[in-house]
Protein backbone atom coordinates (compact mmCIF):
# COMPACT_ATOMS: atom_id res chain seq x y z
CA UNK A 1 0.00 0.00 0.00
CA UNK A 2 1.40 3.44 -1.06
CA UNK A 3 0.98 5.86 2.11
CA UNK A 4 0.38 9.33 0.85
CA UNK A 5 4.26 10.22 1.93
CA UNK A 6 5.22 7.50 -0.04
CA UNK A 7 3.57 8.80 -3.33
CA UNK A 8 5.93 11.56 -4.03
CA UNK A 9 8.99 9.33 -3.86
CA UNK A 10 7.18 6.65 -5.68
CA UNK A 11 6.27 8.66 -8.68
CA UNK A 12 9.96 10.65 -8.79
CA UNK A 13 11.70 7.15 -8.68
CA UNK A 14 9.22 5.80 -11.64
CA UNK A 15 10.10 9.09 -13.38
CA UNK A 16 13.73 8.50 -12.73
CA UNK A 17 13.96 5.05 -14.19
CA UNK A 18 11.68 6.33 -17.22
CA UNK A 19 14.53 8.54 -17.98
CA UNK A 20 16.97 5.83 -17.51
CA UNK A 21 15.51 3.74 -19.75
CA UNK A 22 15.31 6.58 -22.43
CA UNK A 23 19.31 7.63 -22.36
CA UNK A 24 19.72 3.38 -23.04
CA UNK A 25 17.42 2.81 -25.50
CA UNK A 26 19.55 5.95 -27.02
CA UNK A 27 22.73 3.64 -26.56
CA UNK A 28 21.19 0.38 -27.72
CA UNK A 29 20.25 -1.44 -24.39
CA UNK A 30 16.70 -2.70 -23.76
CA UNK A 31 15.61 -2.41 -20.39
CA UNK A 32 12.73 -3.91 -18.59
CA UNK A 33 10.21 -2.54 -15.67
CA UNK A 34 9.20 -5.79 -13.52
CA UNK A 35 7.71 -6.01 -9.75
CA UNK A 36 9.95 -2.84 -7.92
CA UNK A 37 12.19 -2.78 -10.08
CA UNK A 38 13.63 -1.14 -13.67
CA UNK A 39 16.85 -3.29 -14.55
CA UNK A 40 19.19 -3.16 -17.85
CA UNK A 41 19.91 -5.83 -19.95
CA UNK A 42 23.64 -5.33 -19.94
CA UNK A 43 25.85 -2.03 -18.72
CA UNK A 44 24.03 1.04 -18.55
CA UNK A 45 25.61 4.38 -20.53
CA UNK A 46 28.33 6.66 -18.00
CA UNK A 47 26.58 7.82 -14.78
CA UNK A 48 23.25 5.66 -15.70
CA UNK A 49 22.51 2.91 -13.22
CA UNK A 50 21.92 -1.24 -14.12
CA UNK A 51 18.92 -0.78 -12.05
CA UNK A 52 16.29 0.97 -9.90
CA UNK A 53 14.16 0.32 -7.63
CA UNK A 54 10.69 1.63 -7.73
CA UNK A 55 9.04 1.23 -4.10
CA UNK A 56 10.28 0.36 -0.89
CA UNK A 57 10.90 -3.12 -0.21
CA UNK A 58 12.56 -4.42 -3.01
CA UNK A 59 13.63 -7.84 -2.87
CA UNK A 60 17.47 -7.72 -2.69
CA UNK A 61 18.64 -10.86 -4.18
CA UNK A 62 16.12 -10.72 -7.06
CA UNK A 63 17.72 -7.58 -7.59
CA UNK A 64 20.97 -8.54 -7.66
CA UNK A 65 20.37 -11.76 -9.60
CA UNK A 66 19.34 -9.42 -12.56
CA UNK A 67 22.27 -7.06 -12.47
CA UNK A 68 25.60 -8.18 -14.46
CA UNK A 69 28.10 -8.00 -12.03
CA UNK A 70 30.65 -9.91 -13.47
CA UNK A 71 32.80 -6.90 -13.79
CA UNK A 72 33.53 -4.34 -11.77
CA UNK A 73 30.89 -1.17 -12.17
CA UNK A 74 27.34 -2.15 -11.94
CA UNK A 75 25.26 0.25 -10.12
CA UNK A 76 21.91 0.10 -8.37
CA UNK A 77 19.83 3.23 -7.81
CA UNK A 78 18.43 2.26 -3.93
CA UNK A 79 15.30 4.57 -4.71
CA UNK A 80 14.27 4.34 -0.89
CA UNK A 81 17.35 3.96 0.59
CA UNK A 82 16.20 0.49 2.06
CA UNK A 83 18.81 -1.77 0.60
CA UNK A 84 22.48 -3.10 1.98
CA UNK A 85 24.17 -4.38 -0.28
CA UNK A 86 27.54 -4.38 1.08
CA UNK A 87 27.90 -7.80 1.52
CA UNK A 88 27.14 -8.31 -2.45
CA UNK A 89 30.33 -5.88 -3.06
CA UNK A 90 29.06 -2.97 -3.70
CA UNK A 91 29.86 0.78 -1.65
CA UNK A 92 27.46 3.54 -1.17
CA UNK A 93 28.83 6.18 -4.39
CA UNK A 94 26.58 8.71 -2.78
CA UNK A 95 23.71 9.86 -0.74
CA UNK A 96 20.80 12.49 -2.27
CA UNK A 97 17.18 13.66 -1.77
CA UNK A 98 14.30 13.52 -3.80
CA UNK A 99 12.64 16.53 -4.71
CA UNK A 100 9.19 17.75 -5.49
CA UNK A 101 7.72 20.95 -6.32
CA UNK A 102 4.11 20.96 -6.68
CA UNK A 103 2.33 22.05 -9.98
CA UNK A 104 1.64 25.76 -9.81
CA UNK A 105 3.65 26.41 -6.56
CA UNK A 106 3.32 29.77 -5.42
CA UNK A 107 7.34 30.21 -5.86
CA UNK A 108 7.00 29.94 -9.77
CA UNK A 109 5.80 33.40 -10.54
CA UNK A 110 8.29 34.89 -8.15
CA UNK A 111 11.07 32.87 -9.20
CA UNK A 112 10.74 31.49 -13.00
CA UNK A 113 9.94 34.19 -15.10
CA UNK A 114 12.31 34.10 -18.44
CA UNK A 115 15.46 35.23 -17.57
CA UNK A 116 15.69 38.59 -19.22
CA UNK A 117 18.10 38.44 -22.93
CA UNK A 118 18.03 34.55 -23.03
CA UNK A 119 15.54 32.85 -24.90
CA UNK A 120 14.56 28.54 -24.43
CA UNK A 121 13.48 26.08 -26.85
CA UNK A 122 13.33 22.42 -27.09
CA UNK A 123 15.95 20.64 -29.10
CA UNK A 124 14.91 19.23 -32.20
CA UNK A 125 18.27 18.53 -34.42
CA UNK A 126 21.21 16.76 -33.99
CA UNK A 127 23.31 19.74 -34.24
CA UNK A 128 21.21 21.83 -31.67
CA UNK A 129 21.63 18.21 -29.95
CA UNK A 130 24.87 18.38 -29.90
CA UNK A 131 26.09 22.24 -28.98
CA UNK A 132 23.46 21.38 -25.97
CA UNK A 133 25.62 18.70 -24.86
CA UNK A 134 29.08 20.56 -25.56
CA UNK A 135 27.47 23.61 -23.15
CA UNK A 136 26.27 20.55 -20.90
CA UNK A 137 29.96 19.08 -20.53
CA UNK A 138 31.67 22.34 -19.93
CA UNK A 139 35.20 21.17 -22.31
CA UNK A 140 35.13 17.69 -20.65
CA UNK A 141 35.00 14.41 -22.77
CA UNK A 142 31.50 13.63 -21.83
CA UNK A 143 29.38 15.07 -24.64
CA UNK A 144 28.62 12.05 -26.62
CA UNK A 145 26.78 10.91 -24.31
CA UNK A 146 23.19 12.63 -25.38
CA UNK A 147 22.66 10.30 -28.62
CA UNK A 148 20.20 11.53 -31.60
CA UNK A 149 18.15 8.55 -30.64
CA UNK A 150 16.37 10.97 -27.52
CA UNK A 151 15.41 13.35 -30.03
CA UNK A 152 12.50 10.82 -31.39
CA UNK A 153 11.59 9.61 -27.54
CA UNK A 154 8.06 10.89 -26.90
CA UNK A 155 9.11 11.74 -23.32
CA UNK A 156 12.06 13.29 -23.39
CA UNK A 157 12.11 17.06 -23.79
CA UNK A 158 15.95 18.66 -23.94
CA UNK A 159 15.79 22.27 -22.78
CA UNK A 160 18.20 25.28 -24.13
CA UNK A 161 19.06 28.23 -23.29
CA UNK A 162 20.15 30.56 -25.38
CA UNK A 163 22.04 33.94 -24.95
CA UNK A 164 21.11 36.81 -27.60
CA UNK A 165 24.39 35.77 -29.36
CA UNK A 166 22.81 32.37 -30.04
CA UNK A 167 25.13 30.59 -27.37
CA UNK A 168 24.28 27.88 -24.89
CA UNK A 169 24.27 28.87 -21.61
CA UNK A 170 22.01 26.39 -19.55
CA UNK A 171 19.79 23.76 -20.07
CA UNK A 172 18.07 20.62 -18.85
CA UNK A 173 16.27 17.62 -19.51
CA UNK A 174 12.59 16.83 -18.58
CA UNK A 175 10.91 13.47 -18.68
CA UNK A 176 7.28 13.48 -18.91
CA UNK A 177 5.65 10.65 -17.34
CA UNK A 178 2.09 9.45 -16.26
CA UNK A 179 2.17 11.73 -12.89
CA UNK A 180 5.39 14.13 -13.19
CA UNK A 181 7.92 15.89 -14.61
CA UNK A 182 11.27 15.18 -13.67
CA UNK A 183 13.99 17.14 -14.23
CA UNK A 184 17.55 16.27 -14.35
CA UNK A 185 21.36 17.63 -16.04
CA UNK A 186 20.52 21.22 -14.84
CA UNK A 187 23.47 23.37 -15.99
CA UNK A 188 24.83 26.87 -15.99
CA UNK A 189 24.86 29.59 -13.29
CA UNK A 190 21.84 28.59 -11.01
CA UNK A 191 20.33 32.17 -10.67
CA UNK A 192 19.97 31.58 -14.53
CA UNK A 193 20.01 28.03 -14.68
CA UNK A 194 16.84 27.11 -12.41
CA UNK A 195 14.58 30.19 -13.29
CA UNK A 196 14.72 29.43 -17.21
CA UNK A 197 13.99 25.92 -16.78
CA UNK A 198 10.86 26.30 -14.35
CA UNK A 199 9.67 28.56 -16.69
CA UNK A 200 9.88 26.34 -19.78
CA UNK A 201 8.52 23.48 -17.56
CA UNK A 202 5.65 25.53 -16.34
CA UNK A 203 4.95 26.38 -20.00
CA UNK A 204 5.37 22.94 -21.51
CA UNK A 205 3.82 20.75 -18.46
CA UNK A 206 1.23 23.64 -16.88
CA UNK A 207 -0.55 20.80 -14.65
CA UNK A 208 2.29 18.36 -13.66
CA UNK A 209 4.67 18.85 -10.59
CA UNK A 210 7.88 19.02 -11.13
CA UNK A 211 10.53 16.12 -9.37
CA UNK A 212 14.18 15.16 -9.69
CA UNK A 213 17.20 14.54 -6.91
CA UNK A 214 19.59 16.85 -5.56
CA UNK A 215 22.33 16.84 -3.30
CA UNK A 216 24.73 19.07 -1.53
CA UNK A 217 24.44 22.77 -2.78
CA UNK A 218 22.39 21.82 -5.57
CA UNK A 219 20.19 20.45 -2.93
CA UNK A 220 19.96 23.87 -1.29
CA UNK A 221 19.53 25.70 -4.53
CA UNK A 222 16.22 23.74 -5.46
CA UNK A 223 14.75 24.25 -2.22
CA UNK A 224 15.25 28.25 -2.75
CA UNK A 225 13.21 27.57 -6.07
CA UNK A 226 10.17 26.21 -4.62
CA UNK A 227 10.89 21.87 -4.35
CA UNK A 228 10.20 20.40 -0.76
CA UNK A 229 12.54 17.20 -0.34
CA UNK A 230 10.05 13.31 -0.19
CA UNK A 231 12.56 11.38 0.77
CA UNK A 232 16.20 9.87 0.22
CA UNK A 233 18.07 7.69 -2.07
CA UNK A 234 21.33 6.03 -2.34
CA UNK A 235 23.41 5.25 -5.36
CA UNK A 236 25.77 1.63 -5.17
CA UNK A 237 28.21 1.03 -7.11
CA UNK A 238 29.97 -2.40 -7.26
CA UNK A 239 33.55 -3.07 -7.10
CA UNK A 240 34.08 -6.57 -6.39
CA UNK A 241 32.70 -10.08 -5.60
CA UNK A 242 31.28 -10.84 -2.89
Amino acid sequence: MTTPQQAPARSAARNNAEWCAAMCRAHGVAGEFGGRVWVAARRTPLYYPDAVTLGPGADREALLARVDTALPGASVKDSFADLDLTEAGFRVLFEAQWIHRPAGAAPATRTAPEPAGLAWDVVGDRDALRSWAQAWDDGGDDSGLFRDGLLADPGTFVISGRSADGCVVAGAVATRSERVVGVSNVFGPPPTAWPLVLHAVGRLFPAAPVVGYEQGDDLATALRYGFETVGPLRVWVHERSA
